[in-house]
């Protein structure tokens, strides 16, 4: 997908073109070889510079190419589970490309976000795009935000499995912090390589610095790093809690298991009991005349108080 938006001067809004013109942001999403031409063709933008953040792989980094510029970094993307029935989403990063000269600038990602989206969106207020270098500090910042919005969706979503926990002891809310603690190393790789990239832009004067845009880089970096600090906090909170619950239930099986090998011990006692005054051999009680009723329940007398003092021992000795 392919689109063209250009802010006309005077005016704090872009607005759609159908052609691509001079000074005009174009927007690619999972393009195709045949919009990467139109797009080479029509800017002189390099083609490897563009296709760079087609590779899911590629890592955050900056590049110049003659008058070209390339910065990728990483942003969050967040997808439903297929392996769920329920909402349950996983969260992920993806890079996007920004490639610029003195005339173009191009974003170029795999999949839709809702970093690019916000501003097609016009949820991010006076953006224009004539003023690159604060345009891509609002693109650079509105992705730390990013960040630290998934955190805190991930920091409830590991709240509310972990209240699942304390009542069940199944494998499904251990796999679904699994899945947390994937994204935050995700978060975590992302947000240290998005770092060294804007580390390098200050040191290198990779963009032109303007002094009234200066506020904002600061904002970025403050806002990169706070997504670093949550990111690491919330991965050894989550990380030391799959392994508190991995042992609660594995505990709850262990007391289960006691409670059903100290039944077997009672129930197999009165069995016992029964099957040798059952026996069809001599010598056993009440075999020869007697009252056979009360043979029966003498037995049962004698299978109770033992089944009994069983319990007792047991009890005392806190087996069940």
């Amino acid at each position: 997908m392919i689109k063209i938006f250009q802010t006309p001067p005077g005016e704090k809004n872009a607005r759609e073109l159908d052609q691509i013109v001079k000074g005009s942001w174009i927007f690619l999403e999972n393009p195709s070889d045949k919009e990467i031409d139109s797009v080479v063709k029509a800017t002189a933008l390099p083609e490897d510079l563009l296709k760079a953040a087609l590779d899911e792989e590629e890592r955050a980094r900056i590049e110049i190419d003659g008058n070209t510029r390339l910065i990728i970094v990483d942003m969050p993307i967040m997808t439903q589970s297929s392996e769920s029935k329920e909402d349950w989403y996983v969260y992920s990063t993806q890079p996007i490309g920004i490639v610029f000269n003195d005339d173009y600038i191009a974003t170029v990602c795999i999949k839709s976000t809702t970093v690019l989206n916000d501003f097609l969106s016009g949820r991010v207020k006076d953006f224009d795009i004539n003023k690159r270098t604060r345009f891509i500090y609002q693109l650079l910042y509105n992705n730390a935000v990013k960040f630290l919005q998934n955190l805190r969706q991930i920091d409830k979503a590991s709240s509310r499995v972990q209240v699942m926990l304390h009542r069940a002891m199944k494998n499904k809310e251990l796999l679904q912090l699994l899945d947390l603690e994937k994204s935050l190393v995700y978060f975590s790789t992302s947000l240290n390589a998005n770092q060294i990239v804007l580390d390098k832009m200050i040191s290198t004067c990779f963009l032109v610095q303007y002094e009234e845009d200066r506020e904002l880089l600061d904002d970025v970096i403050i806002e990169n790093r706070q997504a670093i600090e949550m990111c690491n906090v919330y991965r050894d909170v989550l990380s030391g809690t799959m392994d508190a619950f991995a042992s609660v239930i594995s505990n709850n099986q262990n007391i289960v298991m006691k409670f059903l090998a100290a039944m077997t011990i009672i129930l197999a006692i009165p069995q016992v009991i029964a099957s040798l005054f059952g026996m069809n051999v001599t010598g056993i009680p009440f075999e020869d005349g007697g009252p056979v009723l009360y043979g029966f329940w003498i037995v049962t007398a004698i299978c109770a108080i033992v089944t009994g003092i069983v319990i007792f021992i047991m009890y005392r000795r806190k087996m069940f």
